[in-house]
């Protein structure tokens, strides 16, 4: 099968843009996931001169306003965007924006659209912390209540006496059906697939060396805006990048999830703040346009496994799905973009697509199991360097990777992307010829 031909109906990637990722309650704190989207849309608007041809906005998200779920509507109300164009919310996990921009491209595939930004954006600084149930249960009736009075007021105070386990808790965010944290899972998918807690340290040495290198050669120059997070505080880029990070120093770290366990706060993606966003159109609006296209999308595949089984081996499923989609094999591809929830987790996937037999029982038994070269992956760095919004790695990683297509560096990319809920997504994109 070969890659399906390029016509005017053909979504490709036009430009695309990024906040720079912090770590979250830091510089962006006071940015919630809605600003930070607004000024990723608005800089891409200004760049591209757009606004009036936009179809449509498509958001992803994952923490999500309790008032205001639907950021894409709000993002798109806030800008030039013209009220009329369509704007929805997608959410699934880490893959959120990844989704948004596949979806995109479906739809002006499909020739609803011919003009859309797509992205996500994740603001962990502004996440809602829920009440205590005891707390919510007896002051709601009288807050919800526009007649309660004072002394409805203080009977409900009443009620809550004595005020033990009244003050708000760090919420654990695990898996619903297991009950594990994510560091949980992959903690067991690399003791399972003997991955060293060596190996991770030197693959997160790795991001940060290479993300460090990206940096000093100005790989993000065109990707990365400046974005005033207050008065007088501009934040110019990615603030989570160690390049003088040493393997002693990670080596060092301790245990973050289970005693005797190998992921540490080093070999994982920092909680970050952040938003992305991408410009897809029809090849026939882009040439219209007079736009030069960065990069065209020839498959996508997303995937699930048994959570209880390996939570996070997603894209050795869903990668080698899209390359059969798309026509191609492991050796067609110039690079590989693989998410880093965890350098452990990345080692397993790499492990699995290397393995014939897990990739015929659970991919395909046509698609095509290889060895990786590590001078394909990652070569600008991942989450664990750069940090992870979850909500706007994969636009990020859409972004970078076009950025590479257009530049000359690679004819086709691959994508991967694990995801909470045992998800994966892969993505491939090439160069418009």
């Amino acid at each position: 099968m070969k890659p399906k031909p390029l016509t005017d109906s053909t979504a490709v990637v036009v430009d695309g843009i990024r906040t720079p990722f912090v770590r979250a309650f830091q510089e962006f704190t006071a940015l919630d996931t809605i600003a930070l989207g607004r000024r990723a849309v608005q800089a891409l608007l200004a760049r591209t001169g757009v606004a009036r041809d936009v179809d449509a906005v498509i958001w992803g998200g994952v923490i999500l306003p309790g008032t205001t779920p639907n950021l894409a509507r709000e993002i798109s109300l806030e800008t030039a965007i013209r009220p009329t164009a369509e704007a929805f919310t997608v959410t699934r996990a880490c893959s959120s924006s990844l989704l948004s921009i596949t979806q995109a491209a479906a739809a002006i595939e499909r020739g609803e659209f011919e003009c859309v930004i797509a992205g996500g954006s994740e603001s962990v600084s502004n996440a809602e912390v829920p009440l205590p149930k005891k707390l919510i249960q007896t002051l709601a009736p009288v807050v919800m209540n526009g007649k309660s009075s004072p002394l409805d007021y203080l009977g409900a105070l009443a009620q809550l006496i004595p005020f033990n386990d009244l003050i708000p808790k760090m919420p654990r965010v695990a898996e619903r059906l297991t009950g594990e944290l994510m560091g949980e899972s992959a903690d067991d998918m690399c003791r399972r697939n003997g991955i060293t807690r060596a190996a991770q340290d030197e693959f997160a040495l790795r991001s940060h060396t290479n993300a460090a290198r990206a940096l000093r050669e100005g790989r993000f120059r065109d990707e990365v805006f400046p974005v005033e997070a207050r008065p007088s505080k501009t934040v110019y880029t990615d603030s989570i990048v160690r390049g003088n990070i040493e393997f002693e120093k990670l080596a060092a770290l301790k245990p973050a999830f289970r005693r005797g366990g190998t992921i540490t706060a080093g070999n994982a993606s920092a909680l970050t703040d952040g938003a992305a966003a991408t410009l897809i159109m029809s090849y026939r609006k882009a040439k219209e346009l007079g736009f030069k296209p960065r990069a065209r999308f020839l498959s996508w595949h997303y995937s699930g496994v048994d959570p209880r089984d390996q939570l996070l081996i997603g894209p050795a499923i869903s990668m080698p799905l899209a390359l059969e989609r798309a026509g191609l094999k492991m050796a067609d591809i110039d690079l590989f973009d693989i998410h880093e929830a965890f350098t452990g987790q990345v080692l397993c996937v790499l492990k699995a697509l290397a393995s014939p037999a897990f990739v015929k029982r659970h991919a395909s038994a046509r698609a095509e199991a290889a060895e990786i070269p590590p001078h394909k992956i990652n070569i600008h760095g991942g989450s664990v360097s750069l940090g992870h919004p979850f909500g706007a790695t994969g636009a990020r990683m859409v972004n970078t990777m076009a950025n590479e297509i257009a530049g000359g560096n690679a004819q086709r990319v691959v994508l991967g992307i694990c995801a909470a809920g045992g998800l994966g997504a892969a993505a491939v994109l090439a160069k418009v010829e």
